[in-house]
C-alpha cells in the first residue's frame, strides 16, 4: 500500500534528514520550504517520488493554498510533519524578530496544523507531527517569543489530539520535543548532548512509528524536562 507524507520544511536539518529516512521506507514524499533549490537538490537524491513546493509559513493564508494544492497533486497523505520554525536571542525584544517567530511557529503552524487535521478528518485517519522543543515547558529571558511559540504549538497539538478523540477518528498527533540539534539554528557555547540531524530524525521516525503522543529527542532530554518541570522558581530564574 502507497504510504505519501509532507514535510514542511524539508530543505536542510531535521526536514532534510527525515526526507532521506521516509524515502528510504517507501513513502512517496512532498518537500516545501523557502529554498525551493535545495529541495530540488535534495529531491534528485531520493530513491522514492518526491514533489517539491515553494512555501513560507511565515505568509499563513498563501502556505495554506500552496499546502492544498501540493495534497491535490498527492492525493491522500497519510503522514504530515511540520518542521519549519524560526527563532532568535532577542534580549533588547526586537518587534521584527519576536513577530517573525510568532508569524512562523504560532500563526504558520497552526494554519497548517489546521488543514492538515482537516485532511485528515475527511479520510477519517492520519498523523500529524510538529516539531516543537523541549524549551516548550519554561520561559526564556534572552528568548521570550521563542519559547512562548513552541509552548503554543504543544498546547495546540493536545487540543487537536482531544478533538480527534471526541470526534472519534483515527488521527495521531505526535508533538516532538528536540533538545539541541546540530542545525543552522542551533546557537550558543554552552550547547550539551548535541545529537546530528540524522541521529535526531531516526527517534523520530520510532517515535512515529509508535504513534506516541510525545517525545523526547534525543532520549537522554527526558531528564533535563523532568528536572525543568520540577525546578521551583527561585531556582529556575538563576540559569
Amino acid at each position: 500500500m502507497e504510504k505519501t507524507a509532507i514535510i514542511i520544511g524539508a530543505s536542510s536539518g531535521i526536514g532534510k534528514a527525515l526526507a532521506e529516512i521516509l524515502s528510504k521506507e517507501d513513502y512517496t514524499l512532498g518537500l516545501t520550504g523557502r529554498r525551493v533549490n535545495l529541495l530540488d537538490d535534495l529531491a534528485n537524491t531520493l530513491p522514492n517520488k518526491a514533489i517539491t513546493k515553494e512555501m513560507d509559513v511565515s505568509d499563513p493564508l498563501k502556505a495554506k493554498q500552496q499546502f492544498e494544492e501540493l495534497i491535490g497533486v498527492l492525493g491522500n497523505v497519510d503522514l504530515v510533519i511540520v518542521s519549519a520554525g524560526t527563532g532568535h536571542h532577542n534580549p533588547e525584544l526586537e518587534p521584527a524578530l519576536e513577530l517573525e517567530t510568532i508569524n512562523t511557529n504560532v500563526s504558520g503552524f497552526t494554519t497548517i496544523a489546521g488543514a492538515a487535521y482537516n485532511h485528515f478528518k475527511k479520510n477519517k485517519k492520519g498523523h500529524l507531527v510538529g516539531i516543537s522543543s523541549i524549551l516548550t515547558l519554561r520561559g526564556n529571558a534572552g528568548a521570550p517569543a521563542y519559547n512562548a511559540s513552541k509552548a503554543f504549538m504543544s498546547n495546540y497539538m493536545e487540543g487537536l489530539r482531544l478533538k480527534a478523540l471526541k470526534e472519534n477518528l483515527d488521527i495521531h498527533i505526535t508533538d516532538i520535543r528536540p533538545g539541541y540539534v546540530d542545525t543552522a539554528m542551533a546557537e550558543g557555547d554552552h550547547m550539551f548532548w548535541v545529537a546530528p540531524p540524522e541521529k535526531a530524525a531516526k527517534q523520530i521516525v520510532d517515535a512515529i512509528k509508535s504513534n506516541k503522543s510525545c517525545a523526547y529527542i534525543t532520549k537522554r532530554w527526558r531528564l533535563i524536562a523532568w528536572l525543568m518541570r520540577i525546578a521551583p522558581n527561585f531556582l529556575y530564574k538563576k540559569l
